[in-house]
């Protein structure tokens, strides 16, 4: 791949602010924690779910779906 040297540069900066508002978001108390708790994977809305006595089936579909399309969009990306 044949980047120009200013490409490169937007590229390391884009990454570099990134990682940085994740570390910002990560010093907050609790942050991760309340997000998991209210959207944890497998319980999205429309995942199913059937619980019955002796027998529960989880079948995380819009779970899968969401992450399916974050990981194409990441690897369309780096295709470029």
């Amino acid at each position: 791949m044949n980047f120009s040297p200013g490409k490169l540069l937007l590229f390391r900066g884009l990454v570099l602010a990134c990682a940085g508002a994740l570390m910002l978001l990560a010093d907050r108390p609790g942050l991760w924690r309340d997000l998991w708790q209210r959207l944890p994977p497998g319980r999205l809305p429309s995942d199913v779910r059937i619980e019955r006595e002796g027998f529960s089936v989880c079948i995380p579909w819009v779970t899968c779906l969401v992450i399916s399309i974050v990981l194409s969009l990441r690897a369309s990306w780096f295709r470029k």
